[in-house]
């Protein structure tokens, strides 16, 4: 891929110790587009760096028939505007961020619609942001990156990049003012939601299925496995409650009862993504693509004696294993299509990983990215991600359009960013709260798999909704 040449690198500031994100965002919370990608839990390997900005120079925003030109949008700036990476620093110093939908599949399968999908939320949404505070967890350092972007001319963009980061810094200097409610624009009345069920455990929440239908949408998963349609599939119940705080007051909750490395909150205008996500989808760095799907799970008692009985027998369980390999070869699969021949492979198979109320099996294929490769081939060979579809994934897709009842939105879509360097991170959006309209949306879901046990599967949703609901529901 032909890029121009290189601008240079961004205005690098370093910030005092005292500015650390949790401190910082109050401050900057309720200025345009908003945008905290926060490893809430991080150690020397996963969530090592932290990053917030806001107020972007560039909004990327599309509906249906808006992708196409957003799409090529990106393309564009990722290849006009390039800066060099400042090394040994937080790798995103300045680019595009924002978030990539599930429903946007559409955009590149043929995929049938839900029957549902009443907030009708952008298929993806994306500010170009010329600065952006960054820390690095490991150090406990932080810094100030200002690109000057949309400056091309050497001294018009290091001019207007000292400008910004002058402004940026006296504003997160300053007393951090209260954090608004949120207005949600217009409501959306109940009359007008898909039909939803009280789930009497939890009041106030509510269900697109009631008990007896999901236990009934798990059996014609497994039917359809039987039949040779499918090895797999992703499938999620969507809960639903009224919107009872603003959503930065909801995100600084969750991330103190579920923190988690690929956490995020991210205000789009529309609504507000509230995310304590544990999955990376991919990450480039040097042209190096790595995937961590997550398939396995089990739920933990807060009794460090039964959490490792547990999670020694989600490792010896053949149906998770069986599961989590499923989707491993469908992410060698899809990386294949576009990295260099034979540089595709699994580094870790079936690793345990623990959060806050749950174990996982976490994999990690990595591989090298053919020359010719930007952002638009990337998502037409891997999104959305195969551990939220099932395998094969087109007509996983095509049967998650059948049961489910209501779009999923950005749930099972993608947060993160596309930096002017060309490096890529983003997560997978699940353990999520979708706010809009008056509403806090969160889905959960879990695979199917042929000795699926219906009950189990529902059950399993309900323990990876704990941390959420924790938060939700301010327990």
């Amino acid at each position: 891929m032909n890029r121009n040449p290189c601008l240079g690198t961004p205005w690098v500031v370093p910030l005092d110790d005292t500015l650390q994100p949790k401190n910082v965002f109050p401050r900057l919370a309720n200025l345009p587009h908003v945008l905290w990608m926060d490893s809430a839990r991080h150690d020397a390997t996963l969530g090592r760096y932290s990053f917030l900005m806001a107020d972007p120079a560039e909004t990327i925003q599309a509906g249906p028939l808006q992708v196409e030109a957003a799409l090529a949008r990106l393309s564009e700036l990722e290849q006009a505007f390039r800066l060099d990476r400042v090394a040994d620093l937080p790798p995103f110093q300045g680019g595009a961020a924002g978030y990539f939908s599930y429903d946007l599949n559409r955009a590149f399968e043929k995929v049938p619609e839900t029957p549902f999908n009443e907030f009708h939320l952008p298929l993806l949404s994306f500010g170009i942001y010329d600065w952006v505070a960054a820390w690095d967890h490991a150090q406990g350092k932080g810094w100030l990156f200002s690109t000057g972007f949309p400056e091309v001319d050497p001294e018009k963009r290091q001019a207007r990049a000292k400008t910004r980061a002058d402004q940026v810094l006296a504003l997160l200097q300053c007393e951090a003012e209260p954090l608004e409610e949120v207005q949600p624009g217009r409501v959306i009345p109940p009359t007008e939601l898909a039909p939803c069920f009280a789930c009497p455990e939890f009041p106030g929440v509510m269900s697109n299925f009631p008990k007896e239908d999901y236990l009934e949408a798990v059996r014609k998963s497994v039917e359809y496995i039987h039949a040779g349609d499918i090895f797999q599939v992703n499938l999620a119940q969507r809960l639903l409650m009224e919107a009872k705080t603003s959503s930065s007051q909801l995100y600084l909750k969750l991330r103190e009862k579920n923190p988690a490395p690929f956490a995020g909150y991210y205000d789009f205008g529309m609504g507000q993504i509230v995310s304590a996500s544990p999955e990376r989808f991919i990450s480039v760095r040097d042209r190096t693509i790595e995937s961590r799907p997550i398939k396995g799970t089990r739920r933990r008692s807060g009794r460090p004696e039964l959490d490792m009985f547990w999670g020694d027998e989600l490792i010896r369980s053949e149906k998770d294993r069986a599961e989590n390999v499923m989707i491993v070869d469908l992410l060698r699969n899809d990386l294949s299509r576009i990295c260099e021949p034979e540089s595709v492979e699994v580094t870790s198979l079936c690793g345990l990983e623990t959060y806050q109320t749950v174990q996982h099996l976490v994999s990690i294929i990595v591989g090298k990215l053919a020359p010719d490769v930007g952002i638009r081939e990337i998502l037409e060979a891997i999104f959305p991600g195969g551990s939220i579809t099932g395998a094969p994934k087109i007509r996983a897709m095509e049967i998650i359009s059948e049961l489910e009842p209501t779009a999923r939105g950005p749930y099972c879509g993608s947060l993160g960013y596309i930096g002017f360097d060309g490096s890529i991170d983003w997560n997978i959006l699940i353990r999520t709260v979708i706010a809009s309209a008056g509403w806090w949306q969160f889905p959960v879901g879990g695979g199917i798999v042929a000795d699926s046990d219906p009950l189990r599967e529902y059950e399993e949703t309900w323990h990876k909704a704990l941390g959420l609901l924790h938060a939700v529901l301010d327990e």
